[in-house]
């Protein structure tokens, strides 16, 4: 049986766009005759701490659905002091290399990408000889520095030789967006690279119709909220007069949210806090309209959720630039509001009549993804590139 190793610093039962996709890309090649490992670090994301059931461990072995799965130790911490972040990633990188010591490890390798010293610990100490795939999920160090967490500086140079070492050291470079593969084939031209979208994999629900029409439209917002996201500020900045504003998920702002609801108890914002993924699909069938906001808009960042809820039919408001609202444009998701400029999203707010809100439109919308972002035939051309490299 053809073996392959997943590395990645995310997996469930963390939650996160980055833990589903990697997942799904374990199942999608176990489904399809593969013999799959994983090696991951303790749960920890995104609280920065080991999961309790795992505490205490240094490293745990355990088979799921038939994939082998290995949790190293790592320090865990989401804190804002970058030595601490630095130490984290080493110390998962130092799991790493005494892995590969001492097990047998497959031909072929597939490496996520961020964090960049995990996958530079991998490139570095894995044999030429293997087939090394870097799965490259964002664009780092760069989308660090359009976000303000880095300065050209020496630091930042230093992190571009690894970016760029990584991927001359990859047999294959795999991208969420084209603009990942664009800036890698600059990077290291004539590099073979492969987009490989962040496509979700379960089936889709039947869409019904909604017993109660509501006075409002029912936004909601589903995810992590972390700073990349901007959804306290946009809590502050939404013109409420038209929506009631819901909202799933948790992650760093999880408090400044709650503060906020609390200073203003008069606007319509509930936060539901954090549920599971299965749970979540079958409550956002009763929303009308879901948005998918980026602070600032980030170069080759595509966000998983554009493929994950038009799935669902939910109608999307792309609030994050880029190519992701090319996405969302091209295949007639929704609306988008200028990255950045509050006053044009409640403009496309108050624009949006609540009629048009319909099933209609969700069963379209459902039609277009089950076509467009099909997540058997795209794992199907990767599997078919993986066996010709064995051949």
């Amino acid at each position: 049986m053809k073996k392959v190793l997943i590395i990645t610093s995310y997996f469930p039962p963390e939650t996160g766009a980055a833990s589903n996709r990697i997942h799904h890309l374990a199942e999608g090649l176990q489904k399809n005759g593969f013999s799959v490992s994983v090696v991951t670090p303790l749960p920890n994301y995104p609280f920065g701490k080991i999961f309790l059931e795992y505490k205490g461990k240094f490293s745990q072995t355990q088979v799921e659905n038939d994939i082998k799965i290995h949790r190293l130790w790592l320090y865990a911490s989401n804190s804002k002091n970058k030595v601490l972040r630095l130490f984290a990633m080493l110390s998962y990188s130092l799991s790493l290399i005494w892995f590969f010591i001492t097990n047998k490890l497959p031909e072929k390798i597939i490496i996520q990408s961020p964090p960049l010293i995990v996958a530079f610990t991998c490139m570095l100490f894995l044999s030429r000889k293997r087939q090394l795939i870097l799965n490259v999920s964002d664009l780092w160090p760069f989308a660090g520095l359009e976000l303000g967490a880095f300065k050209r500086n020496f630091s930042y140079r230093i992190l571009e030789r690894i970016e760029r070492f990584n991927c001359r050291k990859a047999t294959m470079v795999l991208g969420q967006s084209n603009e990942i593969l664009d800036h890698v084939s600059k990077l290291v031209p004539n590099k073979k690279v492969f987009l490989y979208r962040n496509y979700p994999d379960f089936a889709p629900p039947k869409l019904i119709e909604k017993a109660v029409i509501p006075s409002k439209i029912r936004l909601v917002y589903a995810g992590l909220l972390g700073v990349a996201q901007g959804i306290h500020k946009l809590c502050q900045h939404l013109d409420y007069s038209n929506i009631e504003f819901h909202i799933y998920g948790a992650g760093a702002e999880t408090n400044a949210i709650r503060q906020f609801m609390t200073l203003n108890p008069d606007l319509p914002i509930v936060y539901h806090g954090e549920v599971k993924r299965t749970v979540l699909h079958n409550l956002l069938l009763e929303y009308d309209l879901t948005i998918i906001p980026l602070l600032k808009r980030i170069y080759g960042s595509v966000p998983s959720k554009i493929f994950e809820y038009s799935r669902l039919g939910l109608p999307i408001l792309y609030f994050g630039g880029g190519e992701g609202e090319k996405i969302v444009m091209e295949n007639d998701l929704g609306w988008v509001a200028e990255s950045g400029n509050y006053d044009d999203l409640n403009t496309v707010l108050n624009e949006i009549v609540l009629e048009d809100l319909n099933m209609t439109l969700n069963c379209a919308i459902q039609r277009t993804a089950i076509e467009r972002f099909n997540f058997d035939v795209q794992n199907k051309k990767l599997i078919d590139i993986l066996d010709i490299k064995n051949q």
